[in-house]
Order: structure tokens, then C-alpha cells, then sequence
């Protein structure tokens, strides 16, 4: 009899990165919408939701481990 074979290993759940923060310079000044600060504040409500998420999920661990 074959010994059953070794459970897999459970998918990888990384903690999700922060955005870039565009720099001052980064900005035409052109009055564009979205302008790319609008962006990163998207993206960083993003990435505060799926911290929060992955928090649940991952109680004991500090999210950049």
C-alpha cells in the first residue's frame, strides 16, 4: 500500500502592498481628471480595504512580514 500523498501546500496570501504615492512633480498641473493624486487616493482606499480583508484573515501576523 502507497502512503497517501502530502497534503498541498495552501495557496499564498501576501499581504497586500501600499501604492506609490505619486510625488509633487509627478502632477502637470493641467487640471486633469482624474488628476493622478485622485488615483493614488483610489488606490489607497483600495489597498486600506484589502488590508482590512487580509487582516481578517491573517489575525496574528503584522501585514509586511
Amino acid at each position: 500500500m502507497t502512503p497517501d500523498p502530502a497534503p498541498a501546500a495552501p495557496p499564498a496570501d501576501p499581504a497586500p502592498q501600499p501604492p506609490r504615492q505619486p510625488a509633487l512633480e509627478d502632477c502637470c498641473l493641467g487640471g486633469c481628471s482624474p488628476c493622478i493624486f485622485d488615483l493614488y487616493e483610489e488606490s489607497l482606499e483600495r489597498y486600506r480595504t484589502e488590508l482590512a480583508a487580509w487582516q481578517l484573515r491573517h489575525p496574528a501576523e503584522p501585514p509586511h512580514a
